[in-house]
């Protein structure tokens, strides 16, 4: 369970099971037992000969900690948050007690640390890195994680829309229905838009979105513009930052398809593998060199959102290929939904 802090954000546990979580506590671990070797050690052979020592015992508590706590994060997550820390901590502190008991005796009797001691070592080295991710959490401002999200949002381009409205009024005559379906496509996509973009969404409904995007550029580019999907192993119900698939459709559309007069084909592959939802997109290279470039804003507000969201455990590839251009995304497959930067109530 989460508890909010006073300036109204959700503070809750890590996510042990994170690759970015359990790296930092890792390297932390290691640190720390450099420093304890060097501060007992006289010269460089003592240095290296209780290094590796230590590290025997270290190392194997360190794993058999991270292993306990990744399948108990969930509960953890779950309890309100003095409750979710005392049980990390003592759970943190068991389990090198119990592995300096079982292999202390067979480390040929060197006696760096008691159980008790290893105990007393892990619950302090436990507490300072809780308050660290506490503070780090802090530290991924609501007003900065808005900005950022305000800032992709508002990469739907002014003239997409003058576009849209004119491809709209072209057909309000000649076919009604048409312009009626992509009235109702504009007003989903604006919506989106203009919703609360700070907490995770179902990927089908980002896929949606997606679509009723391309069929508003399709009014423009008509038969220029060639989709091909492969979505039939897509996880539908996994969440994701919402606005990650549809800027990079955009910029598929604007980079690879505009310039070229034979248009071309935008590529969207999106499935599951093991516990990682990969999103893979294409579009041919434009040729045109006298065509803007961008300044890859989109990409790297996706990849700030990602790391927000995900930590270490999600990435985001892009390079051109021969012919085509690819952003490959991977991350977690994940239907726990997250709020990590909750925005501040307005007053009334």
């Amino acid at each position: 369970m989460k508890r909010k802090n006073h300036n109204n954000r959700q503070v809750e546990l890590p996510n042990f099971c994170h690759l970015g979580v359990a790296l930092r506590i890792a390297l932390t671990v290691e640190a720390v037992l450099v420093a304890g070797v060097i501060a007992r050690a006289a010269d460089a052979d003592a240095f290296w000969d209780g290094f590796i020592s230590l590290s025997a015992l270290a190392q194997p508590a360190l794993l058999l900690t991270l292993l306990a706590l990744c399948p108990a994060s969930a509960w953890l997550r779950s309890r309100p948050y003095r409750q979710g820390v005392i049980a990390a901590l003592a759970l943190g502190a068991a389990v090198p007690a119990a592995v300096t008991q079982w292999l202390g005796p067979t480390l040929g009797g060197r006696d760096f640390v008691s159980p008790a001691g290893a105990a007393l070592i892990a619950f302090l080295l436990g507490a300072g890195l809780l308050a660290y991710f506490n503070l780090r959490a802090r530290a991924l401002s609501p007003a900065i994680t808005e900005a950022r999200l305000q800032a992709l949002q508002a990469r739907i381009r002014p003239h997409f829309l003058f576009n849209s409205l004119n491809a709209v009024l072209s057909l309000v005559r000649s076919d009604p229905r048409r312009a009626e379906h992509a009235l109702e496509n504009m007003a989903d996509l604006f919506r989106a838009l203009m919703s609360n973009a700070n907490q995770l969404v179902p990927l089908e409904d980002e896929v949606a979105i997606t679509r009723a995007y391309l069929e508003l550029e399709q009014l423009r580019l008509g038969e220029r513009l060639r989709l091909v999907w492969h979505i039939d192993k897509m996880p539908s119900d996994a969440l994701i930052p919402p606005l990650v698939i549809q800027p990079l459709v955009e910029n598929a559309v604007y980079h690879g398809i505009e310039p070229q007069p034979a248009g071309g084909e935008i590529s969207l592959n999106i499935y599951r593998s093991g516990d990682k939802v990969h999103v893979v997109v294409r579009n041919p290279v434009a040729t045109e060199a006298g065509h803007h470039k961008g300044n890859r804003i989109a990409l790297a507000n996706i990849r700030e959102r990602l790391l927000l969201h995900f930590d270490l455990d999600a990435q985001l590839k892009s390079e051109p290929m021969g012919a085509v251009y690819q952003v490959h995304i991977v991350i977690p497959y994940t239907r726990e939904r997250t709020q990590p930067a909750p925005l501040r109530p307005h007053r009334r």
